[in-house]
């Protein structure tokens, strides 16, 4: 069953369609969704009494087994939720970081995600169960030197959570090191950042000749792939010769992404830290595209990476009803005041690929830069 609580935020996905793809990513099937309104989550239960009594009421109704919230969910008001409603209840949280581990093939992947997932559960160890009594030691006597259950796996998580660190440690020493051969080598270094499911994968495949696993899910990639892209000088642009630049693939971004997962995901996203240039890739047949935008822009600002240089390329443009699509190529969208260049393609027909490959021409330095005009055209929506 799938819970949504509208706090007045800006955005709230009133038919919780995002949090029912994650749930099927995940493997489940939603049977029942229920959303409802109020100006402050509930202390001890989130959404209140009487509406954990309708939940736990509905959820018999239709055989549900597990309750699912959209929102980030304390410790205390998981325990006394599922203690009220007699069901399993997890959060948004906890269902990414379930994908991600279904979905991590690398070992740098696996790590960066039982990071995240170590972190998370060592905040869910305070009283959630019985058995975490003080243990009792000698006849007669209350309490006694025995440690309680609780500190013992507090102490094991910890030491887990400080082994992983060390090993990504490690790794991202190696990826730095790779970086400055790449540097070293003059490379001109592009990386693929957009909203899980805008056709990244699609797109780093259709512009390498690649063969990267791609699909119509979530997070269908998770592990940053590198390759070698070759770019023709443009025309016009003399004795220029062409060149070979880097692009990655790197991690999709979505709504409320687990601060953890940010953080163990360190080391990859360090890729669009160091570009020269970024690729923000949008799914242009997405009705809620301005929204994953803003939510894109936002994680790049908290990793380092807000001023680096990108091109929005809204893709899928094949999807899009015939009155909708766009008259032009190219033209520029308003970001936070700034006109961003964009472009429109479509990664399974080809449609617009050669334009994109001229402006990454032109922005390696290969071709004659296209001025910016005075007053340029900015548009919010594809026609």
């Amino acid at each position: 069953m799938l819970v949504g609580v509208d706090l007045g935020r800006p955005n709230f996905d009133s038919g919780l369609e995002e949090l029912g793809l994650l749930a099927q990513t995940a493997g489940m099937t939603p049977v029942a969704r229920v959303a409802c309104k109020r100006k402050a989550p509930d202390a001890a239960l989130f959404i209140g009494s009487g509406k954990a009594d309708e939940i736990k009421a509905l959820a018999e109704e239709t055989g549900a087994t597990e309750v699912l919230f959209d929102q980030s969910l304390s410790p205390a008001q998981q325990r006394n939720l599922e203690r009220h409603i007699g069901l399993p209840v997890n959060d948004r949280t906890l269902l990414i970081l379930e994908i991600f581990g279904q979905r991590a093939r690398s070992h740098e992947g696996k790590l960066q995600v039982e990071l995240a997932r170590l972190q998370y559960v060592s905040t869910r160890l305070v009283r959630r169960w019985s058995h975490l009594e003080r243990q009792t030691g000698g006849a007669g006597v209350r309490g006694g030197p025995g440690e309680k259950q609780i500190e013992l796996d507090r102490r094991m998580i910890g030491e887990a959570i400080k082994r992983t660190k060390e090993r990504l440690l490690k790794l991202k020493k190696q990826r730095q090191t790779q970086r400055r051969q790449r540097e070293r080598q003059g490379a001109f270094n592009i990386s693929l950042v957009g909203y899980t499911n805008a056709g990244k994968t699609t797109l780093f495949n259709a512009l390498v000749k690649a063969r990267a696993y791609a699909a119509d899910q979530l997070f269908a990639t998770l592990d940053t792939t590198t390759r070698q892209l070759y770019l023709a000088p443009a025309e016009g642009a003399g004795s220029a010769v062409g060149r070979s630049v880097s692009l990655s693939d790197t991690v999709g971004f979505i709504r409320d992404l687990p601060h953890g997962l940010v953080a163990a995901f360190e080391a990859t996203l360090q890729e669009a830290v160091d570009a020269d240039l970024l690729l923000h890739v949008v799914d242009a047949a997405n009705p809620q595209h301005p929204e994953q935008i803003a939510e894109v822009e936002r994680v790049l600002s908290e990793i380092g990476a807000g001023d680096v240089p990108q091109v929005l390329v809204f893709n899928k443009i094949d999807a899009l009803p015939e009155s909708q699509r766009p008259r032009h190529d190219s033209d520029f969208y308003d970001i936070d005041g700034m006109a961003v260049p964009r472009q429109f393609v479509s990664s399974r027909s080809g449609a617009g690929l050669p334009q994109l490959r001229r402006q990454l021409a032109e922005a390696a330095g290969l071709g004659v830069a296209i001025p910016l005009p005075e007053s340029p055209t900015v548009h919010d929506h594809p026609a």
